[in-house]
Protein backbone atom coordinates (compact mmCIF):
# COMPACT_ATOMS: atom_id res chain seq x y z
CA UNK A 1 0.00 0.00 0.00
CA UNK A 2 2.98 2.33 0.94
CA UNK A 3 4.50 1.81 -2.55
CA UNK A 4 1.48 2.19 -4.13
CA UNK A 5 0.92 5.24 -2.85
CA UNK A 6 4.31 6.54 -3.46
CA UNK A 7 3.82 5.52 -6.91
CA UNK A 8 0.93 7.54 -7.09
CA UNK A 9 2.60 10.54 -5.94
CA UNK A 10 5.62 10.58 -8.16
CA UNK A 11 3.12 9.80 -11.29
CA UNK A 12 1.12 13.00 -10.35
CA UNK A 13 4.77 15.39 -9.44
CA UNK A 14 5.68 13.89 -13.05
CA UNK A 15 2.66 14.96 -14.86
CA UNK A 16 1.84 18.49 -13.03
CA UNK A 17 5.52 18.73 -13.53
CA UNK A 18 5.48 18.25 -17.12
CA UNK A 19 2.27 20.40 -17.53
CA UNK A 20 4.00 23.51 -15.75
CA UNK A 21 7.50 23.06 -17.92
CA UNK A 22 5.24 23.11 -20.80
CA UNK A 23 3.78 26.26 -19.52
CA UNK A 24 6.58 27.75 -18.86
CA UNK A 25 8.43 27.32 -22.05
CA UNK A 26 4.92 28.45 -24.06
CA UNK A 27 5.17 31.13 -22.12
CA UNK A 28 8.71 32.10 -22.55
CA UNK A 29 7.85 31.83 -26.20
CA UNK A 30 4.86 34.12 -25.95
CA UNK A 31 7.42 36.45 -24.25
CA UNK A 32 10.08 36.24 -26.81
CA UNK A 33 7.51 36.69 -30.06
CA UNK A 34 5.86 40.31 -28.40
CA UNK A 35 8.74 41.43 -25.94
CA UNK A 36 12.25 40.30 -27.20
CA UNK A 37 13.92 43.67 -28.74
CA UNK A 38 17.38 44.06 -30.13
CA UNK A 39 20.12 44.91 -27.57
CA UNK A 40 20.82 48.14 -28.64
CA UNK A 41 17.21 48.72 -27.88
CA UNK A 42 17.35 48.03 -24.13
CA UNK A 43 20.52 49.51 -23.49
CA UNK A 44 19.33 53.10 -25.07
CA UNK A 45 16.19 52.85 -22.70
CA UNK A 46 18.50 52.16 -19.95
CA UNK A 47 20.78 54.80 -20.62
CA UNK A 48 21.49 57.94 -19.34
CA UNK A 49 18.74 60.67 -19.58
CA UNK A 50 19.49 63.32 -22.56
CA UNK A 51 17.97 67.11 -22.75
CA UNK A 52 15.09 66.95 -24.86
CA UNK A 53 13.67 70.01 -27.21
CA UNK A 54 9.69 70.35 -26.67
CA UNK A 55 9.55 69.53 -30.32
CA UNK A 56 11.44 65.89 -29.63
CA UNK A 57 9.20 65.53 -27.05
CA UNK A 58 6.05 65.67 -29.11
CA UNK A 59 7.72 63.63 -31.82
CA UNK A 60 7.43 60.83 -29.04
CA UNK A 61 4.07 60.93 -28.36
CA UNK A 62 2.91 61.54 -31.94
CA UNK A 63 5.30 58.56 -32.96
CA UNK A 64 3.59 56.27 -29.94
CA UNK A 65 0.23 57.00 -31.33
CA UNK A 66 1.51 55.97 -34.92
CA UNK A 67 2.75 52.39 -34.04
CA UNK A 68 -0.13 52.36 -32.23
CA UNK A 69 -2.10 52.44 -35.23
CA UNK A 70 0.31 50.34 -37.28
CA UNK A 71 -0.01 47.56 -34.95
CA UNK A 72 -4.57 48.13 -34.89
CA UNK A 73 -4.72 48.87 -38.21
CA UNK A 74 -3.30 45.33 -38.95
CA UNK A 75 -4.94 42.96 -36.80
CA UNK A 76 -8.26 44.74 -37.15
CA UNK A 77 -7.96 44.39 -41.29
CA UNK A 78 -6.58 41.60 -40.81
CA UNK A 79 -10.43 40.31 -39.35
CA UNK A 80 -12.22 41.25 -42.63
CA UNK A 81 -9.23 39.99 -44.84
CA UNK A 82 -7.36 37.76 -43.03
CA UNK A 83 -3.64 37.87 -44.61
CA UNK A 84 -0.23 36.55 -42.90
CA UNK A 85 1.35 40.06 -43.65
CA UNK A 86 -1.35 41.91 -41.60
CA UNK A 87 -0.86 39.16 -38.59
CA UNK A 88 2.63 38.45 -38.29
CA UNK A 89 3.63 42.04 -38.64
CA UNK A 90 1.12 43.16 -35.78
CA UNK A 91 2.30 40.23 -33.67
CA UNK A 92 5.71 39.92 -34.22
CA UNK A 93 7.15 43.91 -34.99
CA UNK A 94 4.76 46.58 -34.50
CA UNK A 95 4.08 45.49 -30.82
CA UNK A 96 7.48 45.58 -29.81
CA UNK A 97 7.83 48.90 -31.71
CA UNK A 98 4.41 49.99 -30.15
CA UNK A 99 6.56 49.10 -26.29
CA UNK A 100 9.67 50.64 -27.19
CA UNK A 101 8.03 53.94 -27.84
CA UNK A 102 6.26 53.72 -24.89
CA UNK A 103 9.11 52.83 -22.73
CA UNK A 104 10.63 55.90 -24.34
CA UNK A 105 7.81 57.76 -22.94
CA UNK A 106 7.94 56.58 -19.56
CA UNK A 107 11.77 57.08 -19.53
CA UNK A 108 10.83 60.84 -19.92
CA UNK A 109 7.83 61.25 -18.33
CA UNK A 110 5.97 61.99 -21.26
CA UNK A 111 1.75 62.12 -21.31
CA UNK A 112 1.52 59.85 -24.86
CA UNK A 113 -2.24 60.90 -24.94
CA UNK A 114 -2.45 64.21 -24.37
CA UNK A 115 -0.61 65.44 -27.68
CA UNK A 116 1.11 67.90 -27.97
CA UNK A 117 0.95 68.92 -24.28
CA UNK A 118 3.60 66.22 -23.57
CA UNK A 119 5.43 68.03 -20.51
CA UNK A 120 2.29 66.47 -18.42
CA UNK A 121 3.66 63.18 -16.22
CA UNK A 122 3.07 60.01 -17.77
CA UNK A 123 -0.13 58.16 -17.29
CA UNK A 124 -0.70 54.52 -17.63
CA UNK A 125 -4.63 54.90 -16.88
CA UNK A 126 -4.74 57.59 -19.42
CA UNK A 127 -3.74 55.36 -22.02
CA UNK A 128 -5.92 52.56 -21.37
CA UNK A 129 -9.06 54.41 -21.60
CA UNK A 130 -8.02 54.71 -25.34
CA UNK A 131 -9.52 51.59 -27.58
CA UNK A 132 -8.60 49.29 -30.74
CA UNK A 133 -8.64 52.19 -33.24
CA UNK A 134 -9.19 55.18 -30.76
CA UNK A 135 -6.23 57.83 -30.82
CA UNK A 136 -5.65 61.17 -28.82
CA UNK A 137 -4.20 62.82 -32.00
CA UNK A 138 -6.60 64.13 -34.33
CA UNK A 139 -4.58 63.47 -37.76
CA UNK A 140 -3.38 60.04 -36.54
CA UNK A 141 -7.86 59.15 -35.45
CA UNK A 142 -8.41 60.56 -39.34
CA UNK A 143 -5.57 58.52 -41.33
CA UNK A 144 -6.74 55.26 -39.28
CA UNK A 145 -10.65 55.60 -40.21
CA UNK A 146 -9.45 56.28 -43.92
CA UNK A 147 -7.11 53.53 -43.78
CA UNK A 148 -9.66 51.15 -41.95
CA UNK A 149 -12.20 52.33 -44.61
CA UNK A 150 -10.07 51.13 -47.75
CA UNK A 151 -8.59 48.20 -46.43
CA UNK A 152 -11.73 46.07 -45.62
CA UNK A 153 -12.59 46.38 -48.91
CA UNK A 154 -9.78 43.66 -50.49
CA UNK A 155 -6.98 41.72 -49.82
CA UNK A 156 -5.22 44.22 -52.79
CA UNK A 157 -6.47 47.18 -50.74
CA UNK A 158 -5.25 45.58 -47.51
CA UNK A 159 -1.49 44.92 -48.63
CA UNK A 160 -2.08 48.87 -50.17
CA UNK A 161 -2.81 50.21 -47.07
CA UNK A 162 0.48 48.23 -45.62
CA UNK A 163 2.30 50.26 -47.96
CA UNK A 164 0.89 53.58 -47.27
CA UNK A 165 1.55 53.14 -43.63
CA UNK A 166 4.55 51.88 -44.00
CA UNK A 167 5.92 54.98 -46.16
CA UNK A 168 3.75 57.46 -43.66
CA UNK A 169 6.09 55.84 -40.57
CA UNK A 170 9.72 56.25 -42.37
CA UNK A 171 8.52 59.79 -43.71
CA UNK A 172 7.78 60.78 -40.51
CA UNK A 173 10.88 58.69 -38.44
CA UNK A 174 12.94 60.47 -41.28
CA UNK A 175 12.03 63.66 -40.22
CA UNK A 176 11.74 63.00 -36.07
CA UNK A 177 15.52 61.27 -36.55
CA UNK A 178 17.11 64.63 -37.42
CA UNK A 179 15.62 66.29 -34.58
CA UNK A 180 17.31 63.53 -32.17
CA UNK A 181 20.21 63.72 -33.83
CA UNK A 182 20.45 67.61 -33.74
CA UNK A 183 19.43 67.26 -29.88
CA UNK A 184 22.42 64.67 -29.44
CA UNK A 185 19.21 62.68 -27.83
CA UNK A 186 21.19 58.92 -28.87
CA UNK A 187 18.78 56.89 -26.85
CA UNK A 188 15.67 58.37 -29.27
CA UNK A 189 17.99 57.73 -32.35
CA UNK A 190 18.28 54.39 -31.58
CA UNK A 191 14.62 53.44 -30.71
CA UNK A 192 13.62 55.53 -34.16
CA UNK A 193 15.91 53.84 -35.71
CA UNK A 194 14.58 50.26 -34.51
CA UNK A 195 11.35 51.85 -36.00
CA UNK A 196 12.37 52.56 -39.34
CA UNK A 197 14.49 49.55 -39.94
CA UNK A 198 11.30 47.35 -39.31
CA UNK A 199 9.12 49.59 -41.53
CA UNK A 200 11.72 48.88 -44.72
CA UNK A 201 11.14 45.05 -43.95
CA UNK A 202 7.46 45.83 -43.54
CA UNK A 203 7.36 48.06 -46.58
CA UNK A 204 8.99 44.99 -48.96
CA UNK A 205 6.42 42.54 -47.57
CA UNK A 206 3.52 44.29 -48.81
CA UNK A 207 5.38 44.94 -51.68
CA UNK A 208 5.88 41.18 -52.63
CA UNK A 209 2.56 40.67 -51.02
CA UNK A 210 1.01 42.51 -53.71
CA UNK A 211 3.33 41.47 -56.84
CA UNK A 212 2.43 38.01 -55.66
CA UNK A 213 -0.83 39.13 -56.11
CA UNK A 214 -0.72 40.20 -59.61
CA UNK A 215 -0.15 43.71 -59.13
CA UNK A 216 3.05 43.70 -60.87
CA UNK A 217 4.05 47.41 -59.29
CA UNK A 218 3.62 46.25 -55.95
CA UNK A 219 3.54 49.49 -53.95
CA UNK A 220 4.70 51.64 -56.67
CA UNK A 221 1.33 50.79 -58.08
CA UNK A 222 0.15 53.59 -55.77
CA UNK A 223 2.08 56.34 -57.05
CA UNK A 224 5.32 58.03 -56.85
CA UNK A 225 4.24 58.91 -53.51
CA UNK A 226 4.84 54.63 -52.22
CA UNK A 227 7.22 53.83 -54.34
CA UNK A 228 10.39 53.35 -52.81
CA UNK A 229 12.55 50.77 -54.37
CA UNK A 230 15.56 52.87 -52.51
CA UNK A 231 14.58 51.44 -49.25
CA UNK A 232 16.55 48.75 -47.87
CA UNK A 233 15.63 45.22 -48.00
CA UNK A 234 16.64 41.43 -46.60
CA UNK A 235 14.25 39.07 -48.93
CA UNK A 236 15.79 36.26 -46.30
CA UNK A 237 14.55 37.79 -43.02
CA UNK A 238 11.34 39.09 -44.76
CA UNK A 239 10.08 36.20 -46.35
CA UNK A 240 11.19 34.20 -42.81
CA UNK A 241 9.20 36.89 -40.51
CA UNK A 242 6.36 38.17 -42.61
CA UNK A 243 5.19 35.19 -45.45
CA UNK A 244 3.62 35.73 -48.47
CA UNK A 245 0.78 33.73 -48.15
CA UNK A 246 -3.10 34.30 -47.51
CA UNK A 247 -3.54 33.38 -43.76
CA UNK A 248 -6.88 31.66 -44.46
Amino acid sequence: MKIKTMLLATTLLFVFGCNSNSDGKKNSASEEKNESVPANVTEALASEKYNLTQELKDSITYMYNEEKLAREIYLNINEKQPLNQLYNIATKSEIKHEKAVDDLAVKYDLNITLYPDTQEPYDKKAISKYGSGEFSVVAIQELYDMLYDKGIQSEKDALEVGCMVEVTDIVDLDKYMKQAKDSKALDVVAIFDFLREGSYKHYWAFDKGLKKSGVNDGCCSLGKEYCHPEYPQSEEEDEAEHGNENNK
